[in-house]
């Protein structure tokens, strides 16, 4: 027993000596939640997640550049800076046609430990300055200008304008292979030395300059510079707009940056366009150049074409060129109507907007209707209609025959009061411009590309021409929705006639409800805004492209599309095929651009149209020689297998 004791006795002894511990039993259940976490957590180790989706398969480190994955990285930081920067002057880099990261770290600093370091710094200053003077000494520039400087730092920081920072700038450039990095190194130290702003690599620190242009705000190099407010306000990435989308047309190159301007013009509120340019600024070969790139989208484009200068594109493309002229077999009636009714109309509301539209056109054509004949001239309309049995309930189809203008002058001389309005059609219906606008229509638009050209027409009947061919084509338009642009060339002619201008406004107001878009051309600007429709016009082009313009008519232009001086300036002394594409809110400056083959049809160079003619002149020769040789050969052939056969 006692043995017994001693041995239990001793055991607690040592157990207490040795703070040995029984081991706790775990209950079941953490056992079981042990378990499962050790389960999940092997379970984790096999899923992939993001990370490894991201990251390369290998890094490579070397002293001057970092290959990751398939890439080689270099990262460059700024290591000195002129003494004056200009505003912008990072904007060239980030515009730069190369890959890269940019990082940029600013750090503030207390003010008054930078006023106490001035303080020194300016004593110090000002003693070397009364030295040199008590050595009698030729005054140092070069110590009075950091003397004025310092002070005047210390004024503006005291006064707060002002404030210190440390700022660091580093760029990781990206290359598929090491000779592609170093020539992309070499272009982007070219570019910041040409703004006195001086760049190095991280050597050895490639890794730490990697992580530090990574979006993770960690600055591993802290290489710095102090800066105070005016010129780090000049290190902001001012960029310039993009015009660039997945759909549309390329309307050009970006000035600014390079870029391809891509633009659909259906993509806006509405695809109406103004263009803006003195004589051979290169207007209309902007237009033809759209045009035809919007034939390849498989749009379909009407032109009225003042003189002549679409004539070679249509021929290009397979167009029909139509000429509209007293001598011209080519004819519209004025009075057809559409021969469907557009949705959500009927045919009352049809034939009610074709009497305003022609009162209007009469109005043209007659210089001005006073109020009575106004009046009559709605009276005889309706009953011109009514001759051929057209009213608010005629099924549209079923019309076979449209009235004349001879039709209405015969009903306006049996009205009351309508014999004047009668002698005065004559002119149109039996005098000098007899049948021009006074017989059925013999055309139809059913290619992808019409022109009408009036040039043949005199300058009195241009704004009627224009009038007439615009309500015929409105009526085409309307009576099947279809994705189209409508050019209208040298527009001022109907701004002279407010009815006439009336009439162009109505039809850009309208044109979005028909998917069609609308080209305003002018080079007499002055004529165009003066018109009290110019400026609504302007305002309904969502599109607006503005080249080299007169200094007679800058400052018009200035106001209208408010314009900065520089833009200005820029429409000034801009080349041809330069200037300001306005798209929206968005609009950048602009140079026209085409293909060797695209400038050959588009061109309207005097010297480059005769060039052309020459070559095809030579061409059609060498054509008929090379025909001619063929056929002597063939001929020589022939005799030669008849003496074969006689012998």
């Amino acid at each position: 027993m006692t043995t017994s004791l001693s041995h239990l006795t001793l055991t607690k002894l040592m157990s207490f000596l040795f703070k040995t511990k029984k081991p706790e039993e775990k209950a079941p259940e953490e056992i079981e939640r042990e378990r499962i976490l050790k389960s999940e957590e092997i379970y984790q180790k096999g899923v992939t997640s993001i990370l490894d989706i991201v990251s390369p398969s290998a890094m490579n480190i070397t002293p001057n550049y970092i290959q990751v994955g398939g890439k080689y990285v270099r990262t460059l930081f700024v290591h000195t800076y002129p003494k004056y920067l200009q505003t912008n002057w990072l904007s060239p880099v980030i515009n730069l046609d190369l890959i890269m990261d940019i990082g940029m770290f600013i750090y503030s600093i207390d003010s008054r430990i930078i006023l106490k370091n001035l303080k020194k710094k300016v004593a110090q200053i000002q003693s070397s300055i009364i030295m040199a003077q008590e050595k009698g000494e030729i005054r140092d520039p070069m110590l009075e200008a950091a003397f004025v400087n310092a002070e005047e730092l210390r004024d503006k920081l005291m006064q707060g304008t002002e404030r210190f920072f440390k700022y660091a700038l580093y760029f990781t450039l990206y290359a598929d292979s090491l000779s592609e990095l170093d020539k992309n190194t070499r272009a982007l130290e070219t570019l910041m030395g040409q703004k006195m702003v001086f760049t190095k690599y991280a050597n050895f620190e490639m890794e730490q300059g990697f992580n530090s242009t990574l979006p993770l705000a960690n600055d591993e190099l802290a290489i710095i510079n102090n800066l105070n407010t005016s010129p780090l306000s000049t290190t902001f990435p001012f960029v310039s707009s993009e015009l660039t989308s997945n759909e549309g047309i390329l309307w050009g190159i970006n000035k600014h940056n390079n870029s391809l301007i891509i633009f659909d013009r259906f993509s806006l509120e509405n695809a109406n366009t103004v263009v803006f340019a003195k004589s051979g600024a290169g207007k209309s070969y902007a237009v033809k150049l759209e045009i035809l790139r919007s034939l390849m989208m498989g749009m379909d484009v009407i032109v009225i074409d003042p003189e002549n200068e679409y004539q070679y594109l249509s021929d290009a493309v397979g167009g029909a060129y139509l000429n509209v002229s007293i001598a011209s077999p080519h004819r519209i009636n004025p009075f057809d109507l559409p021969q469907k009714a557009p949705k959500n109309e009927t045919t009352q509301d049809i034939l009610r907007a074709k009497i305003i539209d022609l009162k209007g056109l009469i109005s043209v054509m007659l210089g001005g209707l006073d109020p009575l004949e106004d009046s009559i001239l709605d009276r005889a309309l309706i009953e011109t209609y009514a001759k051929k049995d057209i009213t608010n309930k005629t099924i549209l189809s079923k019309v076979k025959e449209y009235p004349t203008m001879g039709d209405l002058g015969e009903i306006s001389e049996l009205m009351e009061g309508g014999a004047d309005l009668s002698e005065k059609l004559k002119k149109y219906t039996e005098g000098t411009f007899a049948g021009i606008f006074n017989e059925p229509t013999n055309i139809e638009l059913t290619n992808q590309f019409v022109a009408f050209s009036i040039r043949d027409l005199e300058d009195a009947l241009r704004p009627t021409a224009m009038y007439v061919i615009l309500g015929y084509i409105w009526d085409i338009i309307r009576s099947k929705l279809k994705k189209r642009i409508m050019i209208l060339d040298e527009a001022w002619w109907m701004m002279q006639n407010e009815d006439s201008a009336r009439f162009l406004f109505g039809l850009a107001k309208r044109a979005r409800k028909y998917y069609l878009g609308v080209t305003t051309i002018t080079q007499d600007v002055t004529d165009f805004l003066g018109s009290s429709y110019g400026k609504p016009i302007v305002t309904n082009s969502s599109l607006q492209l503005l080249l080299k313009q007169s200094p007679a008519a800058i400052d018009l232009v200035k106001d209208t599309f408010y314009l900065t001086e520089n833009e200005k300036y820029l429409l000034l002394e801009t080349d041809v095929g330069e200037g300001i594409f306005f798209a929206g809110e968005k609009h950048v400056a602009i140079r026209i651009v085409a293909s060797y083959t695209e400038d050959q049809i588009i061109t309207t160079d005097p010297r480059q149209l005769l060039e052309i003619e020459k070559a095809k002149k030579e061409l059609a020769g060498k054509t008929g020689n090379n025909r001619n040789s063929e056929v002597r050969q063939n001929n020589k052939m022939k005799e030669d297998d008849k003496k074969e056969k006689k012998e």
